[in-house]
């Protein structure tokens, strides 16, 4: 048992691997070596691009952070790319509320994280309710991944948030999403978007404009809030109705505002 006859001689039932001594040659140990050696390169690699963030963030606290899109759009399109940053104190008031109201109804009542939300998401597969992604999730996805939706990019971007929305707190997390959003191709931040739209600054947008500006965030590639078809429009006024009874829902932002 365990061995058979080949060509009248007794062999193994199985080889062994190598042989008492055996040695791989000059070159294949340098090949060895050279796999050896890229696979720990790739490691360290991604192991400094998961942690990359943990440290962003807390810089971003008084740092500008520039995102991947508009690296890639300032590449593509030859510098061509729209961005000024404005302070939150000088963005329309009525911008920020209509936002909040489109994007992230509840954005002062979590922390980075809307549960009752994807709740509802994992409960209707296939549907997005409004508010399931939060401006933090939002900002911490245009800063640090790609565009495209999946799984793995929403259980990373998920803690993430949370971290964001401690370190950055409310005020420093709206002004971070309103002056990194796209607001169409080569367009970026609420300053760039208002001139680019409305000739002029962000602090002088009217509830009208900043409806208008608000619904173009989920498809700023495809909607025009300077030249709105009737669906748009329908949609900025429903807006602007909810930005005007806010009241409580920006406490956080504005806690004596009367908008």
């Amino acid at each position: 048992m365990g061995r058979k006859a080949v060509s009248g001689q007794v062999a193994p039932a199985i080889a062994p691997c190598r042989a008492p001594g055996y040695s791989l040659s000059p070159m294949s140990e340098r090949k060895h070596t050279m796999v050896w050696r890229v696979w720990a390169v790739a490691w360290r690699v991604a192991a400094g691009l998961a942690l990359l963030p943990l440290v962003l963030v807390p810089l971003y606290r008084s740092v500008a952070p520039v995102t991947p899109l508009m690296v890639y759009e300032w590449l593509t399109r030859g510098g061509d790319v729209e961005r000024t940053w404005v302070p939150l104190n000088a963005i329309s008031p009525a911008l920020v509320t209509a936002v909040m109201m489109s994007e992230d109804g509840r954005f002062c009542s979590h922390h980075g994280v809307d549960w009752l939300e994807l709740n509802a998401v994992v409960e209707r597969p296939g549907e997005r309710p409004r508010g399931a992604s939060t401006l933090a999730m939002q900002s911490v996805k245009n800063l640090f991944f790609w565009p495209s939706r999946s799984y793995l990019r929403k259980a990373v971007e998920i803690p993430l948030a949370l971290y964001a929305d401690l370190v950055w707190g409310k005020p420093r997390e709206m002004e971070i999403y309103l002056n990194v959003a796209e607001w169409g191709p080569g367009i970026f931040g609420a300053g760039a978007a208002a001139r680019h739209y409305f000739h002029r600054s962000a602090s002088a947008l009217t509830p009208t404009q900043s409806a208008l500006l608000a619904v173009t965030l989920p498809n700023p590639v495809e909607r025009d809030p300077a030249h709105p078809g009737p669906g748009l429009k329908e949609l900025a006024v429903n807006i602007a109705a909810r930005a005007r009874e806010a009241g409580a829902y920006i406490d956080c932002l504005y806690p004596r505002a009367r908008l």
